[in-house]
């Protein structure tokens, strides 16, 4: 006699967030690392802290370039 089947629950994950570190960002906006840190202290790119970490969103990078060429496009 089968049993039937147990209950499942599918529980979706939030998606996987991206992260960069300083140096990934530094290269792929061919800044040096004070213009990235003044960009961060400045809130004009969104970072997070972890430990000592400097976390810079994938989107957030993204964000950041598409304003800055709205605002060329001015």
């Amino acid at each position: 006699m089968a049993s039937p089947p147990s209950a499942c629950l599918h529980i979706e994950a939030a998606p996987a967030l991206d992260l960069l570190t300083v140096p990934q960002v530094m290269a792929r906006l061919q800044l040096g690392r004070s213009a990235v840190y003044d960009l961060l202290r400045t809130r004009q790119l969104a970072s997070i802290t972890l430990g000592r970490a400097r976390g810079i969103p994938v989107h957030a990078l993204t964000d950041f370039i598409r304003t800055r060429l709205e605002q060329e496009a001015a």
